[in-house]
Order: structure tokens, then sequence, then C-alpha cells
């Protein structure tokens, strides 16, 4: 099985190390992910540690496979592995001043929706429901201020719907107009 559902479904790996996590990428790439988000915490491994477990993961990926990748809080990874993008979030709070490249970044407020909109390829809402892999991380939007949102075209293509997103709620995120979901913890079990 594979996704067709006419909106960027985006995987963002786990901050701490998984189990064959190459193979984990090839997947779901094979199974119709569009973008994989490269997410690995400094907090979860030691500085050095992280740095050399990414160009392990992306020394065994493909120039194909580094095409359809954002890297979190590690910009140079893009330049050594001609990666598709640079994630902007509290790690990483700007651009590197040569960068020219495509932009993403995390919002958790229709104020910086509003604000970054006209600055970056896409931008991460969130948390639209609450967190499957922080429990305590709970939505602020309901259902009547997200339709709100949409209506007046501040959800549109440019914004991905992160949070809580599993496969059964993407109808219901297509029809508020979100240009894609970005998803965690709902994404994993599909690949096994």
């Amino acid at each position: 099985m594979s996704i067709t559902l006419n909106m960027k479904i985006i995987a963002i790996t786990p901050p701490h190390v998984i189990e064959n996590e190459v193979v984990v990428i090839r997947r779901l790439f094979e199974k119709g992910v569009d973008i994989v988000h490269l997410r690995k915490h400094q907090s979860e491994f030691d500085k050095v540690d992280v740095i050399v477990y990414l160009h392990e993961i992306l020394s065994a990926l493909t120039f194909e496979e580094h095409s359809r990748m954002v890297i979190h809080d590690y910009p140079q990874l893009y330049y050594d592995y001609s990666l598709k993008g640079i994630h902007i979030n509290k790690n990483v709070t700007r651009l590197p001043e040569d960068y020219s490249g495509f932009k993403t970044r995390s919002c958790h407020s229709f104020e910086e929706i509003r604000k970054y909109k006209n600055e970056y390829d896409y931008l991460f809402l969130s948390p639209i429901f609450d967190s499957i892999s922080k429990p305590d991380y709970k939505s602020p939007f309901t259902h009547e201020v997200l339709q709100k949102a949409s209506l007046e075209g501040i959800i549109d293509k440019k914004v991905i719907a992160l949070g809580g997103v599993t496969f059964d709620k993407i109808p219901y995120l297509k029809s508020l107009n979100f240009g894609g979901v970005a998803m965690l913890g709902g994404i994993y079990d599909f690949v096994k």
C-alpha cells in the first residue's frame, strides 16, 4: 500500500536513534512520503555523536533520497549532502547568510504563520491535535478556530498540519485547506 492523498505527506524522524533508520527512511519514500525531515535533537546525543550518526545515515542514502530530505538543527549538512532544504525552529533560528535554497519553519500560532508565510516554502503549524509523541503537548486549536483560519486564507497550501496527525485525520485536514501533513508518531506504524 502506498500513499496517494493529493496533499504533501511529510515524515519527521524521531529525535533518537531508531533501529535500521536508513531502511525506514527508504521505506517511507517507497510508500509515497514526499519529504523526510531529518531531526535529531542534540539533547538525545552527545553533540559529536549526533553529527557522526547523521553523517552515517546520509552517507548510506542516495542523491535522489537526499533531494527529498530537509535537515533540522545542523544546517551545514545541507551543503555536505545537497539536501532539499533547511528547517528553522527554536534550535536554529536563522538561515545561513548565503543560503537561497528550500526553507521550512515551525510555527505555533496564526500570528507566526502570517509573519513568515511569504518567506518560506512551507510552515509547520502545531500542534493541530494533541501530540502522539509528546503526551503533554496539547492542541490550542478548536475546530471553529481552524475553520475560521481556513476561511480567512491563513491555512492554505503553504501550511502543513503537525501534531497528533494520523491517516484517518487527513480528509478532515484536507477539508480545512492544509497543504499537507507532517507526522512523526503516526507514520512509523505505516512502514512496519
